[in-house]
């Protein structure tokens, strides 16, 4: 069975976040989402959700291509993820491109997937905040 991760914060879930989550599980069989935690997305990336961590778990749980929803709770724990969960591909968007490669030392595929150009979470945000 190939395992495949990838990390997010799924606010205000949309289809580009779809269309990451369907191609991600593309690439394996057992996709696991590391979901980044209400403290995390404050303390550590300065943004402020608009649904809960339980909110959006939820939501990413009833999505057919994910299998696992983790707690992302700090930037290092990707490498004990990788190990714990068994992982063979690491996959995020393309604006990370080179970030993640130290991944690879531990074996696994890195996959930078472009994003639906398009569609954002900060779009939707400011596009509401103008109406």
């Amino acid at each position: 069975m190939k395992r495949v991760i990838t990390y997010g914060t799924f606010d205000l879930l949309h289809y580009g976040h779809i269309n990451l989550l369907r191609r991600a599980k593309a690439l394996g069989d057992y996709l696991v989402v590391a979901l980044s935690t209400d403290e995390f997305n404050w303390n550590m990336k300065q943004k402020k959700c608009y649904f809960s961590y339980e909110q959006r778990k939820e939501l990413l749980e009833a999505i057919r291509y994910v299998d696992l929803v983790i707690p992302e709770e700090n930037w290092e724990q990707k490498v004990t993820d990788v190990k714990e969960y068994h992982i063979d591909t690491f996959v995020i968007g393309d604006d990370w491109a080179g970030k993640f490669d130290f991944l690879k030392e531990q074996g696994v595929e890195v996959v930078y997937l472009p994003r639906t150009p398009e569609i954002s979470t900060t779009q939707i945000k400011n596009d509401l905040n103008r109406m």
